[in-house]
């Protein structure tokens, strides 16, 4: 891992590839961190891609928050905006699963200067549909961390059916990596069900958008993470057969070649 600091956080990240190569900015899910991007990192790489993918602030190994409020979609994206900058490297493809989508397509929105394409993965541009359930569920977070009593509800939240029934490496790995998560999660993962609306926004969009959707998406199902974010942005929207919230992870190789017919949409 490398450091930089933007916006006044000390961010984490991975840079591979050419240094020449055009550059994928990958944007990790909560309760992930830059890792998540491994595989579909390797796969961009040996396309002749640069791939850069951060750890957001509060996560990871970048810096802690000093208030919640610094946690929000909001200041993530500058964070992102400023780490853009701060490494010479746009106007980027900027790619974010879950959380990191909401990111993504803030700084399509906001900072279209910065930004070739935007790939959202398994997320949304709503406000957050399903509060009551996943509300108490942080507040836990806030007591135990990632704690064998919410490994399984967070596994079933951020995993297909299919990859779930396969088990093996890839859940193991996370489930590993989730219940050693802290107390602290919970401020990041209360600033992401609290989410603002992004809809009105992403009017007139000038950034093309690719919104990329898990078949068995257990979070945000088609059309919020496909359709709607699609018809908001004027984009366009894919569906994953046999993948879940964690399209990046689930499927690589399905995304990168997605990602890649993307990117060269607009050569």
């Amino acid at each position: 891992m490398q450091y930089i600091e933007a916006n006044g956080a000390r961010l984490a990240y991975d840079d591979n590839g050419p240094a020449d190569g055009e550059v994928f900015l990958l944007s990790h899910s909560l309760f992930f961190d830059s890792a998540m991007f491994a595989p579909l990192t390797r796969i961009l790489t040996g396309a002749g891609y640069r791939t850069i993918a951060f750890d957001h602030r509060g996560q990871g190994a970048s810096s802690p928050a000093a208030s919640i409020d610094e946690l929000s979609m909001d200041a993530l994206t500058e964070d992102g905006a400023a780490l853009i900058r701060a490494l010479g490297v746009g106007p980027v493809h900027a790619v974010g699963n879950s959380m990191g989508g909401f990111v993504t397509l803030r700084l399509a929105a906001r900072h279209p200067e910065l930004v070739r394409t935007v790939t959202t993965l398994g997320s949304s541009c709503e406000e957050e549909y399903k509060l009551a359930e996943f509300g108490p569920l942080v507040e836990s977070l806030g007591e135990e961390g990632g704690a064998a009593r919410a490994i399984d509800t967070l596994l079933h939240i951020m995993f297909g059916d299919a990859s779930l029934a396969a088990g093996g490496p890839l859940i193991e790995r996370w489930r590993t990596s989730m219940a050693a998560l802290k107390p602290t999660i919970r401020d990041c993962a209360w600033q992401v069900i609290n989410r603002g609306r992004l809809v009105e926004e992403l009017a007139g969009c000038r950034v093309p958008v690719l919104a990329i959707a898990g078949e068995e998406d257990h979070a945000y199902p088609q059309p919020i993470s496909g359709r709607n974010i699609a018809e908001a942005a004027g984009g366009r929207d894919e569906t994953v057969r046999a993948a879940g919230h964690s399209v990046a992870l689930e499927k690589p190789d399905e995304v990168a070649r997605l990602l890649i017919v993307h990117a060269k949409s607009v050569a």
